[in-house]
């Protein structure tokens, strides 16, 4: 039982309760260690965001950015402007430019439309990043995505001058086809290619085109310099001496028109893996491995504080407590919770215990019936049923049974001292 000491004040305390100065002694640890994690975790997000974005990025310099590509074009004297809004894409469209869209399986039905919309006719160059069936479908008619296959270099295999040029090149992914007359098939796998160059409509003396790319890998800084992904990043991205590069972004207020279109292609596999893109590809890498460790620092945290409980220890308590205290507390413990089964077996076995000694029956055979009742029978002529109901019988009904159980059997051990 827990030891209570009133404070001077009134209140009671126990003594297995810790005072606010304990328990900030034991916390202030962890808050400390807490708060240099967030502060290092704000102090590098703030130094470091200058230089890291989110995939795809012009400005990320990230292995699975695209910085070093936008830097040698810009060194080329073409313009390099990052849009994020579908306003700023469909104004930047024009014959003197090339428009990129890094993320077209992201947009709603009614951002493709109006994307399509100022294309066909801007007589410009448009090039989609792994559009998956329902972006091709809107933004590339006449043209289906088929099955993806692994990124690996491949010949070009294609009559366009930039892939000739750039000759083997990492390509793969999502594999296009078309019926449109004039169409550049490039890179195939199994005839099918994942470069496809669309013809557009012819706006005076300027024609525009398509390009379907069905992996971005030749745009990320990791790759550039491998076979000649440079080159026909170069050629298909600087045709025109501006580049708009459309990141789709969640806060557009275009993006609350309509529905989004994702999917999963079309009805001969489409869009594959690299066709998915979703909230999680528009973070920057460096924040999920900081969500990760922080994740796995609270997991080691919460190991380290669980402390697993030992087995009950005995204290000497420093204040003698009154047996009739101890009684009384468990008795109203018992009442608390109905428990008179326990309360009626408590007090049976209390009984036995302690009658067995006057009838000569060793302490050991108290609870047993075959020995302790016949020694009771031989002092009494009461009926063995009485005495095996009242020594070992079922638990009282109810409180009443209870208290009437308590009073016979203080009956019979006076009646046992006394004979």
């Amino acid at each position: 039982m827990t030891r209570t000491t009133t404070a001077p004040t009134g209140a009671s305390t126990t003594s297995t309760s810790h005072t606010p100065r304990q328990i900030w002694q034991r916390v202030q640890g962890l808050l400390l260690a807490v708060l240099i994690l967030v502060v290092a975790a704000v102090a590098l997000a703030a130094v470091n965001s200058g230089g890291q974005h989110g995939r795809l990025d012009p400005r990320s310099a990230d292995p699975y950015g695209s910085r070093a590509v936008a830097e040698l074009l810009t060194d080329r004297g073409v313009s390099v402007e990052v849009v994020t809004t579908l306003d700023e894409a469909a104004g930047a469209a024009g014959p003197d430019t090339t428009l990129l869209v890094a993320g077209p399986n992201v947009l709603t039905t009614y951002q493709r439309q109006r994307l399509r919309a100022a294309t066909e006719s801007s007589a410009g160059r448009t090039v989609l990043l792994a559009p998956g069936g329902p972006a091709v479908a809107l933004l590339a008619p006449g043209a289906s995505a088929k099955q993806s296959v692994p990124v690996t270099a491949r010949p070009a295999r294609c009559d366009l001058p930039a892939a000739h040029t750039a000759g083997a090149a990492d390509t793969g992914g999502i594999r296009y086809t078309t019926d449109v007359r004039g169409a550049t098939a490039c890179y195939p796998h199994d005839d099918l290619p994942s470069l496809l160059v669309l013809p557009g409509h012819r706006t005076g003396d300027e024609t525009g085109d398509t390009v379907l790319l069905g992996s971005p890998d030749i745009l990320y800084n990791d790759r550039l310099d491998e076979q000649g992904n440079a080159s026909l990043a170069l050629q298909l991205l600087g045709s025109r001496p501006h580049l708009a590069w459309y990141l789709p972004s969640l806060t557009d207020p275009s993006a609350a028109e309509g529905t989004p279109a994702g999917g999963s292609g079309d009805d001969d596999g489409g869009e594959g893996a690299e066709g998915e893109a979703g909230f999680i590809d528009l973070i920057p890498s460096g924040w999920l491995w900081g969500t990760l460790q922080l994740t796995l620092a609270a997991v080691l945290a919460a190991i380290w504080r669980a402390r697993r409980l030992g087995p009950l220890v005995t204290e000497r308590l420093p204040v003698a407590i009154r047996a009739s205290e101890s009684t009384e507390g468990r008795a109203r413990l018992y009442r608390k919770v109905k428990a008179r089964d326990r309360a009626a077996a408590t007090l049976r076995s209390a009984t036995r215990v302690r009658i067995a000694p006057l009838l000569g029956v060793s302490p050991r055979d108290a609870q047993s019936p075959e020995v302790l009742l016949p020694a009771v029978s031989a002092r009494f002529t009461a009926p063995d049923g009485d005495l095996t109901t009242l020594l070992f019988g079922p638990a009282p009904a109810d409180d009443a049974a209870l208290v009437l159980l308590t009073t016979q059997l203080d009956s019979l051990e006076r009646e046992v001292r006394t004979s």
